[in-house]
């Protein structure tokens, strides 16, 4: 069966959901085409927590942050769902952005604050703290499901035809305004097709669009069970405990265990989740052993026993999700021809959701360009202000 659509988009996770909402709520007809079922566990928009960290110093990410929290709370208020809980983040060892952090939220009423170790820790007795505290009380924690589903619902609800269980097979470019994607149970032309499929986008865009390399690990985050499991400790946890990033001196042999910095949240029901960032085994998205790596998690369970003394490091519960990672962990956002992608989200992307949508809905009516810094063909970016303002 061959039928004809306007805007096709492919992969209905975040980004892709989030796209369609931008397109539907202008009055955009729109596809979307997601190859597993709801809620599924399989890429990388699941789970119940995503840290909302402000603390970055580049220029086009904080406008982008701020965009996004207006959006985010447009989504709560079309949807009537929770979805952004402004509990802050803090964010605290060797980092030399901080001060740039600071001043570029201070331009943007964004606030910052520099916190003793000893204040935080009075204030937050679940984490050791490392020097001195850079508390982004704006920032905080998105529900990652939830989101998921509240852009689907506002798309849906705006008119656009959102489909699961269909897994597209092919992408092929016909002219300037034609796109064939050929799908398990058919075909579909359209004018504009929309690739946002996290870990899948090289080999759905291998020989349709030059890609740069996107390098696809598996990564295993955990989550500790709070030491203190009453109710009443939980209640606490969920307004009060705060989402944190550490950075180490990698010069101090105290750090030698260490992968990566650390970034965490408190999630609710499941305990405090920490990671180390983007350090996973590489994979194949379609063969995943969803195991974590014993090594790395037994570290990982060191540095909770030493930094996070409001966690269980002995009773924990392993996470699987993929990391699809450019050269320099900035995104790509660009269009060639009637092909639109999104990709490259390296980790901490998640917070800038429904600001990608917009950026990518631009692309595909051809609104506005995006930013330079993640265009398909750019030269290598500068850090965005230090791995602990990126996530």
């Amino acid at each position: 069966m061959e039928e004809r659509v306007e805007t096709v988009v492919i992969g209905g996770g975040a980004m892709g959901s989030a796209t369609a909402w931008q397109m539907a709520r202008r009055g955009r007809p729109v596809t979307v085409l997601e190859r597993f079922t709801p809620g599924h566990l399989n890429g990388a928009s699941h789970g119940a927590s995503r840290n909302f960290n402000t603390a970055y110093a580049e220029p086009t990410y904080v406008a982008m942050l701020a965009e996004a929290l207006s959006l985010w709370r447009e989504l709560e208020a079309e949807t009537q769902s929770t979805l952004l809980r402004q509990v802050g983040v803090v964010n605290h060892g060797a980092n030399p952005s901080f001060d740039r952090v600071a001043a570029m939220l201070a331009r943007v009423g964004l606030c910052a604050e520099f916190l003793a170790p000893e204040a935080a820790a009075e204030r937050w007795p679940g984490i050791r703290f490392d020097g001195r505290v850079l508390f982004a009380p704006d920032a905080g924690r998105v529900n990652a499901d939830a989101a998921v589903t509240a852009l689907q619902t506002a798309a849906a609800t705006a008119g656009a035809d959102v489909r699961h269980s269909i897994r597209v097979q092919r992408l092929e470019v016909q002219g300037d305004d034609r796109v064939r994607v050929t799908h398990e149970a058919g075909t579909i032309i359209a004018r504009r097709a929309v690739v946002t499929v996290g870990a899948w986008t090289s080999a759905l865009l291998a020989g349709v669009i030059p890609m740069p390399r996107l390098t696809v690990t598996q990564e295993q985050p955990a989550h500790f069970a709070l030491r203190d499991a009453s109710p009443a400790a939980a209640a606490h946890a969920e307004t009060e405990w705060p989402g944190f990033n550490h950075a180490p001196a990698w010069s101090d042999p105290r750090y030698g265990y260490w992968y990566s910095p650390v970034y965490g949240m408190y999630t609710p029901g499941q305990g405090i989740k920490a990671g180390w960032h983007g350090v996973g085994p590489g994979t194949d998205p379609d063969a995943r052993s969803f195991q974590p790596e014993p090594v790395q998690l037994a570290a990982l369970a060191r540095y909770v026993r030493e930094w996070l003394p409001g966690a269980d490091p002995d009773t924990l519960e392993p996470v699987s999700c993929t990391y699809t990672t450019t050269a320099d962990e900035d995104f790509v956002l660009d269009r060639v021809g009637p092909v639109i992608v999104g990709a490259g989200f390296s980790g901490h992307g998640f917070k800038f959701t429904p600001t990608v949508g917009r950026i990518l809905a631009d692309l595909t009516t051809g609104t506005a360009a995006a930013p330079p810094r993640f265009a398909l063909n750019r030269a290598p970016n500068a850090a965005a202000g230090g791995w602990l303002s990126r996530r």
